[in-house]
Protein backbone atom coordinates (compact mmCIF):
# COMPACT_ATOMS: atom_id res chain seq x y z
CA UNK A 1 0.00 0.00 0.00
CA UNK A 2 3.02 2.35 0.64
CA UNK A 3 4.33 2.18 -2.68
CA UNK A 4 1.25 2.63 -4.45
CA UNK A 5 0.59 5.86 -2.56
CA UNK A 6 4.53 6.61 -3.37
CA UNK A 7 4.00 5.47 -6.70
CA UNK A 8 0.78 7.36 -7.42
CA UNK A 9 1.66 10.75 -5.73
CA UNK A 10 0.78 12.94 -8.95
CA UNK A 11 -1.60 15.84 -9.19
CA UNK A 12 -5.06 15.01 -9.14
CA UNK A 13 -4.87 11.40 -8.25
CA UNK A 14 -5.98 11.29 -4.68
CA UNK A 15 -9.23 13.68 -5.44
CA UNK A 16 -10.26 11.63 -8.17
CA UNK A 17 -9.77 8.70 -5.73
CA UNK A 18 -11.75 10.61 -3.26
CA UNK A 19 -14.41 10.97 -5.88
CA UNK A 20 -14.69 7.90 -6.78
CA UNK A 21 -14.84 6.69 -2.82
CA UNK A 22 -17.73 8.91 -2.44
CA UNK A 23 -19.69 7.95 -5.59
CA UNK A 24 -18.94 3.95 -4.24
CA UNK A 25 -20.35 4.59 -0.42
CA UNK A 26 -23.26 2.50 -0.11
CA UNK A 27 -23.22 1.66 -3.52
CA UNK A 28 -25.23 4.86 -4.04
CA UNK A 29 -23.84 5.89 -7.28
CA UNK A 30 -24.55 2.52 -9.00
CA UNK A 31 -28.24 1.94 -7.65
CA UNK A 32 -28.87 5.69 -8.42
CA UNK A 33 -27.56 4.51 -12.56
CA UNK A 34 -29.79 1.97 -12.27
CA UNK A 35 -32.95 3.14 -11.42
CA UNK A 36 -32.13 5.88 -13.78
CA UNK A 37 -31.85 3.22 -16.42
CA UNK A 38 -35.02 1.29 -14.50
CA UNK A 39 -37.21 4.83 -15.21
CA UNK A 40 -35.92 5.90 -18.65
CA UNK A 41 -35.50 2.60 -20.47
CA UNK A 42 -38.76 0.93 -20.29
CA UNK A 43 -38.25 -2.12 -23.10
CA UNK A 44 -35.49 -2.79 -20.50
CA UNK A 45 -37.30 -2.24 -17.84
CA UNK A 46 -37.01 -5.77 -16.21
CA UNK A 47 -33.07 -6.33 -17.09
CA UNK A 48 -32.35 -3.01 -15.44
CA UNK A 49 -34.37 -4.47 -12.12
CA UNK A 50 -31.96 -7.60 -12.19
CA UNK A 51 -29.10 -5.54 -12.65
CA UNK A 52 -29.98 -3.07 -9.89
CA UNK A 53 -30.84 -6.09 -7.77
CA UNK A 54 -27.52 -7.13 -8.36
CA UNK A 55 -25.67 -4.31 -7.32
CA UNK A 56 -27.79 -4.25 -4.16
CA UNK A 57 -27.35 -8.06 -3.63
CA UNK A 58 -23.38 -7.43 -3.95
CA UNK A 59 -23.38 -4.58 -1.38
CA UNK A 60 -25.38 -6.42 1.01
CA UNK A 61 -23.22 -9.57 0.66
CA UNK A 62 -19.83 -7.25 1.32
CA UNK A 63 -21.25 -5.59 4.94
CA UNK A 64 -22.34 -9.45 5.79
CA UNK A 65 -19.14 -10.96 5.31
CA UNK A 66 -17.02 -7.96 6.59
CA UNK A 67 -18.71 -8.72 9.66
CA UNK A 68 -18.02 -12.58 9.05
CA UNK A 69 -13.82 -11.70 8.05
CA UNK A 70 -13.72 -8.96 10.83
CA UNK A 71 -10.51 -7.94 9.68
CA UNK A 72 -9.29 -4.20 10.67
CA UNK A 73 -8.56 -2.08 8.05
CA UNK A 74 -4.88 -1.22 7.55
CA UNK A 75 -2.95 0.22 10.94
CA UNK A 76 0.39 1.44 9.02
CA UNK A 77 1.85 4.34 10.33
CA UNK A 78 3.51 4.84 6.79
CA UNK A 79 0.04 4.61 5.10
CA UNK A 80 -1.68 7.97 4.56
CA UNK A 81 -5.61 7.43 5.67
CA UNK A 82 -6.84 9.87 2.50
CA UNK A 83 -10.72 9.13 3.36
CA UNK A 84 -13.37 8.01 6.10
CA UNK A 85 -14.75 4.58 6.33
CA UNK A 86 -18.36 3.78 7.85
CA UNK A 87 -16.72 0.85 9.81
CA UNK A 88 -13.36 -0.46 10.54
CA UNK A 89 -13.65 -3.70 8.81
CA UNK A 90 -11.85 -4.26 5.61
CA UNK A 91 -12.65 -7.68 3.60
CA UNK A 92 -13.87 -7.21 1.16
CA UNK A 93 -14.14 -3.83 0.02
CA UNK A 94 -18.01 -2.95 -0.41
CA UNK A 95 -16.84 -0.15 -3.18
CA UNK A 96 -15.15 -3.11 -5.11
CA UNK A 97 -17.79 -5.41 -4.74
CA UNK A 98 -20.58 -2.87 -6.17
CA UNK A 99 -18.34 -1.30 -8.53
CA UNK A 100 -17.48 -4.75 -9.86
CA UNK A 101 -21.54 -6.18 -9.73
CA UNK A 102 -22.33 -2.47 -11.38
CA UNK A 103 -19.74 -2.93 -14.24
CA UNK A 104 -20.75 -6.21 -14.96
CA UNK A 105 -24.60 -5.87 -14.67
CA UNK A 106 -24.97 -2.42 -16.18
CA UNK A 107 -22.34 -3.40 -19.29
CA UNK A 108 -25.11 -5.01 -21.56
CA UNK A 109 -27.69 -1.99 -20.86
CA UNK A 110 -25.15 0.98 -21.09
CA UNK A 111 -23.12 2.30 -24.53
CA UNK A 112 -20.19 2.82 -23.27
CA UNK A 113 -17.37 0.23 -21.45
CA UNK A 114 -18.05 -0.22 -17.85
CA UNK A 115 -14.91 -2.41 -17.14
CA UNK A 116 -12.34 0.09 -16.47
CA UNK A 117 -14.84 1.17 -13.18
CA UNK A 118 -13.27 -1.87 -11.78
CA UNK A 119 -9.39 -1.22 -11.55
CA UNK A 120 -9.64 2.84 -11.11
CA UNK A 121 -12.21 1.62 -8.02
CA UNK A 122 -9.98 -1.13 -6.84
CA UNK A 123 -6.72 1.27 -7.20
CA UNK A 124 -8.78 4.60 -5.18
CA UNK A 125 -9.21 2.42 -2.07
CA UNK A 126 -5.41 1.38 -1.79
CA UNK A 127 -4.18 5.20 -2.91
CA UNK A 128 -7.01 6.55 0.03
CA UNK A 129 -5.38 3.66 2.20
CA UNK A 130 -8.47 2.29 3.44
CA UNK A 131 -7.81 -1.25 1.86
CA UNK A 132 -5.36 -3.87 1.15
CA UNK A 133 -4.85 -5.33 -2.32
CA UNK A 134 -6.75 -8.76 -1.16
CA UNK A 135 -9.28 -6.75 0.22
CA UNK A 136 -10.38 -4.77 -3.16
CA UNK A 137 -9.58 -8.30 -4.82
CA UNK A 138 -12.14 -10.30 -2.18
CA UNK A 139 -14.48 -7.40 -3.01
CA UNK A 140 -14.35 -7.95 -6.79
CA UNK A 141 -14.65 -11.68 -6.72
CA UNK A 142 -17.61 -11.48 -4.57
CA UNK A 143 -18.97 -8.66 -7.16
CA UNK A 144 -18.80 -10.30 -10.42
CA UNK A 145 -20.35 -13.86 -8.57
CA UNK A 146 -23.31 -12.13 -7.05
CA UNK A 147 -24.52 -10.81 -10.19
CA UNK A 148 -23.87 -14.20 -12.07
CA UNK A 149 -26.22 -15.88 -8.69
CA UNK A 150 -28.73 -13.39 -8.81
CA UNK A 151 -29.22 -13.33 -12.86
CA UNK A 152 -29.44 -17.14 -12.87
CA UNK A 153 -32.55 -16.48 -10.14
CA UNK A 154 -34.05 -14.14 -12.49
CA UNK A 155 -33.97 -16.73 -15.23
CA UNK A 156 -35.31 -19.53 -13.23
CA UNK A 157 -38.18 -17.13 -12.40
CA UNK A 158 -38.80 -16.24 -15.50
Amino acid sequence: MRAVQEKVAFPGVVPVATGLSHAGEHAAAWIGIGAVGFLVDRRRRREWAVATTAVVAAHGASVVLKRVARRHRPLDHLVQVRVGTPSRWSMPSSHATSTTAAAVAFAPLLPVPTWPLVPAMMASRLVLGVHYPSDVTAGALVGAATVRVVRSLAERSG
